[in-house]
């Protein structure tokens, strides 16, 4: 029998758990979401091969390099993948920052809140930290808004590359 991908944590309404190989059709599906396309970027997964790599080289990394990463958001009463939320550590920003992306059907539900809130208590109570961050698009409310529930605050615009536009970065001391 195969192991069942590890949970991480448990809200009142969603567990998020580890990212496993299984997870390619979700990960080819939202990362493939015109909103994500926009906000995020395009990270160049066109096929299953493609999602599981992202998994493997991006959230599994994460938690062999630091111990933290973006995990699988799921919907307790359902068991439906809705998005991912959790803890990335940049090379070009000092704090780790919270991160996450719903698939569209699933905003204005406060998922993201509940989720990012839970991060945020995480990094905080299980991983030590002292600060955490965020970065959005300078455009995207919801994503703004979400921030804001959680208790970060607006600090600055941040680029992160020379010619590229500017995001916004938010923080908040834990």
């Amino acid at each position: 029998m195969k192991d069942a991908p590890t949970n991480i944590l448990e809200t009142e309404r969603l567990i998020l758990r580890l990212f496993a190989f299984e997870d390619a059709p979700f990960i080819l599906e939202l990362l493939n979401d015109p909103s994500f396309l926009r906000f995020v970027g395009d990270k160049g997964v066109r096929n299953l091969e493609d999602a599981k790599g992202y998994i493997l080289n991006g959230p599994m990394a994460s938690y062999e390099k630091f111990g933290f990463g973006l995990w699988l958001v799921k919907l307790k009463a359902t068991g439906e993948s809705l998005g991912m939320c959790g803890l990335l550590k940049r090379d070009t920003l000092p704090d780790a920052d919270i991160g996450f992306a719903f698939l569209p059907r699933f905003w204005g539900r406060e998922y993201a809140v509940e989720a990012a809130a839970a991060v945020r208590d995480y990094g905080r109570d299980v991983c030590g930290l002292k600060r955490v961050v965020a970065i959005t698009d300078r455009v995207n409310k919801g994503s703004i808004r979400v921030l804001e529930k959680t208790g970060l605050r607006f600090e600055r615009m941040i680029a992160f590359h020379e010619g590229e536009p500017e995001s916004r970065l938010f923080g908040m001391n834990l």
